[in-house]
């Protein structure tokens, strides 16, 4: 049961990192999700959104953000 506590507390810490993230980008105007190179196609009977420069921004900040953390838990 131990385990499972220990897993439920660290997912709970990392949806409010998450939370806490993009409470922050809305707070500073940072347009996450409205970046250039997202591609939208609005038509008649719909609308298709995907935010591929968002994605990829997101990917390299996560990517920085984990090879820190783990260099820092090595020490």
């Amino acid at each position: 049961m131990e385990t499972i506590s220990r897993y439920l507390m660290l997912g709970g810490i990392i949806i409010f990192l998450i939370g806490g993230g993009i409470y922050l980008t809305a707070k500073f105007g940072i347009p996450l999700g409205r970046l250039p190179g997202d591609i939208r196609i609005e038509g008649e009977n719909g609308s298709f959104y995907f935010p591929l420069t968002s994605s990829i921004l997101v990917s390299v900040i996560l990517t920085i953000v984990l090879n820190l953390i783990s260099r820092f838990l090595k020490k």
